[in-house]
């Protein structure tokens, strides 16, 4: 079946939602941990689920090129392959290929870049990454898009808009997996007048569910990001999902929820613990930091298997001796951490009192590394 989405509440803008998938119902807004090669880094998908996942991401452009799309084909599709009975959302792989190609090699036809692998040439197309989500056989699948810098010039950004519009309406014609969702992308960069275009033809297109690309870039600042989804929120279906690509910073999502946000992604947890920090209400922490050597506290007042059996002193010993299950335990305290977040600000818009959730969380965090 093709995904659903119903709005059950709203506090103002921000909402409270079931989303319907071939896995069953869950609820929005709802954080998406990142399996990009098809596992969620350091973590086996009995972990992830144990965190309350709903949805859980994989790479187009990473599956690709290992093991192949054919390969996850054969093995019953991604599901079977990564062996999670919960729906799966794979990037257009977009951002991957931008980040390694030339503007110059950027044409109407696709994208010629060179493997982060081996260095092989290679070339991406609208078309060849939907036939590659095809197969893969993920519940949603994401249309390619160009990602600009977010220091593009106005005219560039214009052009790239046009562009993905065009690359969205070929993908769309190429898409046949009948049980699998596609997804438009709002581009648009900070200027309100090109995400208002982006977003109203991107819409008449008519997706299974609209993202707002382009926020998660290097460069671009909290009022731009904020900014961008302003922008494109206005022109969604209230009956369509909207996803923010990219942001797993816990002030970002609950500003992306005040705007009417309803899913978000980001590698940050796991990339947080393979690097020793946590997540906590008081901000992220250091656990190399001396500090936490006799500390024999939990991470943080958390429900999660890490916070329930392990201290900060371990934890901390872990990460010191460079022990492997220190990015494990402190990757199920992260994900857990940000996935709470969203179920706590479902409740609080369920109240209608988002916004003083939003603010009292906002009052005890430190955005500094302490």
């Amino acid at each position: 079946m093709k995904i659903k989405y119903e709005l059950k509440a709203n506090d103002n803008k921000a909402r409270y939602g079931i989303l319907k998938t071939n896995y069953g119902e869950y609820e929005t807004p709802m954080f998406m941990p990142v399996g990009t090669l098809a596992n969620v880094k350091t973590l086996t998908i009995e972990q992830v689920k144990e965190c309350g996942s709903a949805i859980v991401l994989s790479n187009t452009y990473h599956l690709w090129l290992r093991p192949g799309e054919d390969i996850v084909k054969k093995a019953g599709g991604l599901h079977k392959f990564m062996n999670y009975n919960g729906p799966i959302l794979t990037d257009s792989g977009g951002f991957q290929v931008f980040s390694l190609a030339k503007p110059k090699n950027i044409s109407e036809q696709g994208v010629k870049f060179k493997s982060h692998i081996d260095g092989k040439e290679l070339f991406l197309t609208p078309e060849l990454s939907i036939e590659i989500q095809n197969k893969l056989d993920s519940d949603i699948a994401m249309s390619f898009d160009e990602c600009p810098p977010a220091s593009a010039s106005y005219d560039y950004m214009k052009e790239s808009v046009l562009r993905t519009l065009r690359w969205a309406k070929r993908g769309k014609d190429v898409h046949s997996n009948e049980m699998q969702s596609l997804f438009g992308i709002i581009q648009g960069g900070a200027y309100e007048d090109l995400r208002k275009l982006s977003a109203i033809e991107t819409v008449k297109m008519d997706f299974d569910g609209y993202s707002i690309g382009g926020v998660a870039n290097d460069g671009e600042s909290k009022d731009d990001m904020y900014s961008a989804i302003d922008y494109s929120i206005p022109y969604i279906p209230i009956d369509k999902p909207r996803y923010l690509m990219g942001v797993g910073d816990p002030i970002d999502i609950l500003e992306g929820i005040l705007r009417g946000v309803d899913m978000f992604d980001c590698v940050l947890p796991t990339r947080l613990a393979r690097h020793g920090n946590a997540f906590t209400k008081h901000g992220k922490i250091n656990l190399k930091n001396a500090k936490y050597k006799e500390d024999f506290t939990p991470l943080d007042d958390c429900d999660c298997y890490t916070c329930k059996n392990y201290t900060k002193a371990y934890i901390r010993h872990l990460v010191v001796c460079g022990e492997a299950l220190a990015g494990t335990l402190l990757s199920i305290h992260n994900i857990r951490f940000l996935i709470k977040l969203t179920e706590d600000s479902r409740e609080a818009i369920k109240q209608n009192r988002f916004l003083e959730f939003k603010e009292n969380f906002i009052k005890e965090y430190n955005t500094k590394v302490d």
